[in-house]
C-alpha cells in the first residue's frame, strides 16, 4: 500500500450488480441520506472553490471562480433544505451546513480534498462535475418533483463547469512544461479519488431501483467520456487506480476536512440563532 494512502481511505469496490445487493434501508430514510450526501458534495466543493476568491491567478478567473462556487452552494442550499424537510425533525439547511461534525459530513472525499495549485483545482472540477452534469441530466426525470426541480436548474450551471474547467485543464496539460508536469502530478494525486463517485450501496440501490435517482454506473460511460476527450487534447494520461481512495459516504474523512468545517462553521457556532 503506497505510504501516503490511509486504511480509512481504502475500501474494496462492491462488484455486485446493483440488483443483488440487499435493500435494508427504508424508503424515506434512503432519501434523506442520499440528498444529505449530493448536497455535502456540493457545500465542500462550493466551500474549497471558494478559497480561491482573491487568489486567483487572473482577475477573469478571480471573478468566475466565485461564481462557480456560489452555484455549487446554490445547489447545495436546495439539496439540504430538501433533506431537512425529508428528515422532519426541524433541522434547517443551516443547521445541517453549521452544526454536524466532520464524521457526520456525507460527501465524498474528492471534494474535500484541498485545492493545492490552479491546475489541481481546475482538475477537481473537471472530475466532480463531469459526473454531475449527467447526474443531474438523468434527475430532471425523476418522479420526486423537488428533485427534478432542482435538477432543473443545475444542469445547465454543471455543464458551465465542465466546459470551463476542461479549457483549463487542456491550456494547462498542453502547455509549458512546468504547466504540464503540474497537471500530470494533479491527475497521479487525484485521479485515486474518482471511483467513489460510481460507488452503489443499499441507499443508492434503493432509489435506483425506483427510479428516483440515476445509477452512477449508467453514468460512467458519460463521465469516461468526457475524460478521455480532454485528457487527449491535454495530453494527459488516464491512470489506473489499483487502490481507490473511499470512505467518505461513511463519514470517515481525512483531517482536511475538519480543518475546513472549523474556519465554516466558527461563526454559527459562536452566536447560534443570530440572523443578518
Amino acid at each position: 500500500m503506497p505510504a501516503d494512502v490511509r486504511p480509512a481511505d481504502v475500501r474494496p469496490v462492491d462488484a455486485r450488480p446493483a440488483e443483488i445487493r440487499t435493500l435494508e434501508t427504508p424508503p424515506g430514510d434512503a432519501l434523506f441520506q442520499m440528498m444529505l450526501r449530493v448536497g455535502d458534495d456540493h457545500l465542500v466543493m462550493g466551500h474549497r472553490i471558494s478559497e480561491w476568491c482573491g487568489h486567483a491567478p487572473m482577475l477573469e478567473e478571480d471573478l468566475a471562480l466565485p461564481n462557480i462556487a456560489l452555484d455549487l452552494i446554490g445547489q447545495a442550499r436546495g439539496l439540504l433544505t430538501y433533506a431537512g424537510e425529508l428528515e422532519d425533525k426541524g433541522r434547517s439547511e443551516d443547521d445541517l451546513a453549521y452544526f454536524r461534525t466532520d464524521r457526520q459530513y456525507r460527501n465524498c472525499l474528492l471534494v474535500e480534498r484541498p485545492n493545492g495549485d490552479f491546475g489541481q483545482t481546475m482538475l477537481k472540477t473537471l472530475y466532480f462535475s463531469a459526473f454531475m452534469e449527467p447526474w443531474w441530466r438523468a434527475a430532471c426525470a425523476s418522479p420526486d418533483e423537488t428533485l427534478a426541480g432542482i435538477a432543473g436548474k443545475a444542469v445547465k450551471e454543471a455543464a458551465y463547469h465542465v466546459r470551463h474547467s476542461a479549457e483549463w485543464v487542456i491550456r494547462l496539460g498542453d502547455g509549458t512544461e512546468e504547466s504540464a508536469s503540474r497537471m500530470a502530478a494533479a491527475v497521479a494525486a487525484l485521479h485515486g479519488y474518482t471511483p467513489e463517485l460510481f460507488e452503489v450501496d443499499d441507499v443508492v440501490a434503493s432509489l435506483v431501483a425506483r427510479g428516483v435517482v440515476p445509477d452512477p454506473e449508467a453514468l460512467r460511460a458519460d463521465w469516461q467520456r468526457t475524460i478521455d476527450g480532454v485528457f487527449a487534447e491535454a495530453l494527459l494520461e488516464v491512470p489506473h487506480v489499483p487502490y481507490p481512495r473511499t470512505g467518505g459516504r461513511q463519514g470517515m474523512h481525512g483531517e482536511e476536512l475538519g480543518h475546513m468545517l472549523a474556519q465554516m462553521q466558527a461563526l454559527p457556532r459562536q452566536m447560534p440563532g443570530q440572523a443578518w
